[in-house]
């Protein structure tokens, strides 16, 4: 199960991560997100290099500001501290796996 992350933490989980890291900004309310939580889930299972975390935006509202995260779900791909690519609104499998190569 991907790990739910909160504000006080993102920075050491996040920012400070030296390998990719995928954040799933959601909100419990949201049905593409609750579609989407199984295909990440299965990315995760297939990419031991990456770290999974998920973000409840109802939960953290300024690293939802922060990052800009208007529409939901929204993946954010963070390297070496840095937002490098976005996904927003369900994505199939397949699309998310080249997100996530691109930004290894």
């Amino acid at each position: 199960m991907i790990e739910k992350i909160y504000q006080e933490e993102f920075a050491e989980k996040v920012i400070n991560s030296p390998i990719t890291v995928v954040v799933d900004f959601f909100a419990d309310w949201c049905g593409p997100c609750k579609m989407l939580s199984p295909v990440l889930e299965k990315l995760s299972a297939v990419n031991p290099d990456v770290k999974f975390y998920k973000v409840n935006i109802d939960e953290n509202p300024a690293i939802s500001d922060e990052f800009e995260v208007q529409s939901i779900p929204n993946i954010v791909i963070f390297k070496n501290g840095q937002a490098v690519d976005r996904s927003i609104g369900f994505k199939s499998e397949q699309q998310l796996q080249e997100i996530i190569d691109r930004n290894r």
